[in-house]
C-alpha cells in the first residue's frame, strides 16, 4: 500500500478513536443531565431513557432552588474559580517570561523545582496548608481556597507558558527594545497576544479542577457563606437516605460554567494544545 493511500486510512481511523473517546467521555455527563429531568422512580427503572410525559419532572431542580443556598455556592465558586485563574494566567506568564527569556545561574534548577509542582499533589500537603491558613485566620474564607488554589495551577501553567514564550521570535523583542520599549510593555504589547491559544489552554487546564475540587473547600471552607457548587451539593446526600433527583439537578447546574468556558475558548484550546505538534 502506497504512502498516499495510507494518509486517508490513517486520517479516518485517528477521525474514528477520537470519536469514540468523545463518546465515553461525554456519556457520565449526558445521563446525568436526561436523568435530572426525570422522577426518582424513573431513575432506577429506565435510568439510559429519556424522559417523557411520564416520566418528566423538575422536582430536583426545584428542591435545589429552594433548600439550601445554591446561588451563593455558585457565587463563590465563580469567584474563586475566576480570581484563581487571573492569577495563575498573570504570575504564570510572567514566571515563564522570566525563565524562558533570560538566563540566569539557578535557571535551570527553578525550572525542575516549579516541575515538581507538577508531580507531587498539592493534596499531601494539606495538613500544613490548614495550620498556615489557620493561623493566618484564613479558615472560612473564600482567599484560602484562591490562595491554594493559585498555588496547585501555577507550576502546570508555567510549564505550559515557558514553552510557548520560547517559541516568540527573539528578533521581534529585540526590535522592541530597540524601539525603547520596557521589559513590561514587550511582556504585554507583544508576547502575550502571540500565546492566547497557551493562555486558552492553561485557563481550562486550571478551571476543571477548581471547579470540580471537593476537598479543600471542605477543609478549608465548610461553612454556609463559603461553600461552593461540589461541597454544597452534598448537602443533598445523607447517610441513609440521598435525594438522588436534586443531586442530578445541582451537578447539571455545576457542568453548565465548564461547557461555556469550552466552547468560548475551544478554537484558542485546539490551536494550543496541537501548536507544538506541526513544525
Amino acid at each position: 500500500m502506497s504512502r498516499a493511500s495510507q494518509s486517508p486510512v490513517r486520517s479516518i481511523a485517528a477521525h474514528a478513536i477520537l470519536i469514540l473517546y468523545t463518546l465515553i467521555a461525554l456519556f457520565p455527563v449526558v445521563i446525568i443531565i436526561i436523568n435530572s429531568f426525570k422522577t426518582k422512580a424513573a431513575i432506577f427503572r429506565s435510568p439510559l431513557s429519556l424522559p417523557n410525559s411520564e416520566t418528566f419532572s423538575l422536582v430536583g431542580y426545584q428542591t435545589v432552588m429552594t433548600q439550601g443556598n445554591f446561588f451563593l455556592y455558585f457565587q463563590n465558586s465563580m469567584i474563586v474559580t475566576v480570581v484563581a485563574i487571573a492569577l495563575v494566567l498573570i504570575f504564570g506568564a510572567m514566571a515563564a517570561f522570566a525563565l524562558s527569556e533570560y538566563r540566569f545561574r539557578g535557571n535551570t534548577l527553578m525550572g525542575l523545582y516549579l516541575a515538581l509542582g507538577i508531580m507531587i499533589p498539592i493534596r499531601l500537603g494539606t495538613v500544613s496548608i490548614l495550620e498556615l491558613m489557620v493561623a493566618s485566620g484564613l479558615v472560612n474564607t473564600l482567599t484560602s481556597l484562591i490562595l491554594v488554589y493559585t498555588a496547585q495551577g501555577l507550576p502546570l501553567a508555567i510549564f505550559i507558558l515557558s514553552e510557548f514564550m520560547g517559541q516568540v521570535s527573539k528578533d521581534l523583542k529585540d526590535a522592541g527594545r530597540m524601539d525603547g520599549l520596557s521589559e513590561y510593555r514587550i511582556f504585554f504589547r507583544l508576547v502575550l497576544p502571540l500565546i492566547r491559544p497557551a493562555m486558552a489552554t492553561v485557563a481550562v487546564f486550571t478551571m476543571i479542577p477548581i471547579w470540580n475540587d471537593l476537598w479543600f473547600p471542605l477543609i478549608l471552607a465548610p461553612s454556609e457563606e463559603t461553600k461552593t457548587v461540589t461541597l454544597g451539593a452534598q448537602m443533598f446526600i445523607g447517610q441513609y437516605v440521598t435525594n438522588w433527583n436534586a443531586v442530578l439537578a445541582a451537578l447539571s447546574l455545576a457542568i453548565l460554567p465548564v461547557l461555556i468556558l469550552y466552547f468560548i475558548f475551544s478554537r484558542q484550546l485546539i490551536r494550543g494544545i496541537t501548536a507544538g505538534a506541526v513544525k
